[in-house]
C-alpha cells in the first residue's frame, strides 16, 4: 500500500504526527490515496480535501501502520487498537475528526 506525504517510519507516521499511537494513514475520498495526516494532503496534493459522509463510514479507509490491514471508518471509530493486530492507535483522531469525518448528527452523539 502506498502512503503518501512526509512519511518517516514504515509505520505511516509523519513529520506531523509521530507519537507510539500515530500509526494509521486515513484514505482521503478526494484522491483515493493514503496519507498519514491533513497536513501532509495539504503539502503534498493539488486539491482541497473531502470528508468522509456518514452513509460511507463502511468504507475501507483506514490502515493500520503496524500490521498494514485495512480497518473500516466505522470499525475505526469503534475500538482504539486494531482489530487484527491490537496495536494501540490514536483514539478515532479526535481533534481533527470533522477534517477527515463528517460530523455525526446530535442524536447519534447521545447514542455514544
Amino acid at each position: 500500500m502506498d502512503i503518501f506525504g512526509s512519511v518517516v517510519d514504515n509505520q505511516t507516521r509523519c513529520v506531523h504526527y509521530h507519537t507510539g499511537k500515530d500509526i494509521i494513514a486515513i484514505k482521503f475520498k478526494c484522491c483515493n490515496r493514503y496519507y498519514p495526516c491533513y497536513k501532509c494532503h495539504e503539502e503534498h496534493a493539488d486539491h482541497c480535501i473531502e470528508r468522509w459522509t456518514q452513509d460511507q463510514f463502511d468504507e475501507l479507509a483506514i490502515l493500520c501502520g503496524n500490521c498494514h490491514k485495512e480497518l473500516t471508518i466505522h470499525e475505526y471509530m469503534n475500538t482504539t487498537s486494531c482489530y487484527h493486530c491490537r496495536a494501540i492507535f490514536n483514539e478515532r483522531c479526535a481533534n481533527h475528526y470533522p477534517i477527515y469525518f463528517e460530523p455525526s448528527t446530535d442524536k447519534e452523539n447521545r447514542e455514544r
